[in-house]
């Protein structure tokens, strides 16, 4: 039996202070996990109310200071401040001399690859693109929710290892990244994961407005199980009416949003057209259905008025529907 044991933090070697600029939801967490692996965080910065009260919880007696006074003090910086402030945020603290050589420059913007760093990098800083592929709460749960984390990596290839080995100390998975596939891989996880919040958030509203008491308890096992299935099998989880071709059934559900939730309309058809043009390719769902789907789908009306398929009532292949 192995008697292995981790070594305390504290005994690690080249242990980083740590500053944040920019106390929004992500950096906290970030700092608090990396003072979870023995660094030591030593200043912050943070500008609104929320924002000092969000460093004051996850990273308490750890002085709230100006940007400046915060890579004065940190051998390890973590930008998170939102992209499209990040590029001028960079070049300032360059210009005004903020940035010393050899300080780790750690910004977590999606979007940006290493080069937003450039002005840095100039002036003999070590720049580091570190992406958390993870939805924060600015509440100490985020830092448990780091643990088996993706992280987007991009950095020039002589400080590979070491931003891979920050990912690995703060919990996460590194995943290499190319500098010009960034913004493809940010547009991937806001097309997942921001456009899934705002489809279950009206999914939610819908049940209830007809009439569904806790329409979260009957959402997640539903919701749950869609994802698990999509994750294991891709366009081979695809399920219901739209997959199935059931013209009839999509315009019914177009007229009752027309009727009850207009504003809903345009994202379902956007939708629906996107899950079409996937079950067609991959043979899902069948061509004699398709055109009378898809004339719906192109003026949200039901131009068929069909009913029934020609293998039965229920669906294209005369079994039960899928009530998803």
């Amino acid at each position: 039996m192995s008697t292995f044991q981790q070594p305390d933090p504290q005994d690690r070697p080249a242990r980083l202070t740590v500053g944040v600029v920019g106390a929004g939801r992500v950096g906290p967490a970030l700092a608090a996990s990396l003072q979870l692996a023995g660094h030591r965080p030593v200043a912050v910065s943070g500008v609104s109310d929320a924002s000092r009260r969000r460093a004051a919880q996850m990273l308490p007696d750890v002085p709230v200071v100006p940007p400046a006074e915060v890579l004065e003090r940190a051998d390890l910086v973590l930008l998170t401040v939102p992209d499209d402030t990040l590029p001028g945020l960079v070049e300032g603290l360059a210009e005004t001399g903020a940035v010393r050589p050899g300080q780790l420059l750690v910004h977590t913007s999606g979007r940006y690859g290493a080069k937003v760093l450039d002005p840095a990098l100039r002036v003999g800083a070590l720049p580091l693109a570190l992406h958390p592929a993870m939805t924060f709460t600015g509440t100490p749960v985020d830092v448990q929710r780091l643990a088996g984390c993706s992280f987007g990596v991009t950095a020039p290839e002589e400080l590979r290892l070491a931003a891979e080995a920050l990912v690995i100390e703060m919990g996460g998975e590194p995943e290499w990244i190319a500098e010009e596939m960034r913004p493809l891989y940010h547009a991937a996880l806001a097309l997942g994961a921001n456009h899934l919040v705002t489809l279950v958030a009206q999914s939610l509203e819908l049940l209830r407005a007809s009439g569904v008491e806790a329409p979260d308890r009957m959402l997640g096992p539903l919701l749950g199980a869609a994802l698990d299935n999509a994750l294991r099998s891709g366009d081979a989880a695809l399920t219901g009416p739209v997959a199935r071709g059931d013209a009839g059934t999509v315009a019914a559900h177009v007229e009752q949003l027309r009727k009850h939730a207009p504003q809903a309309v345009a994202g379902y058809l956007a939708m629906a057209r996107a899950t079409a043009d996937r079950a067609l390719a991959h043979g899902l769902l069948k061509p004699e259905f398709a055109q009378d789907l898809l004339g719906v789908l192109a003026d949200g009306t039901d131009r068929t008025h069909r009913t029934d398929g020609p293998d039965g009532p229920d669906g294209p292949d005369g079994t039960e529907g899928d009530a998803r």
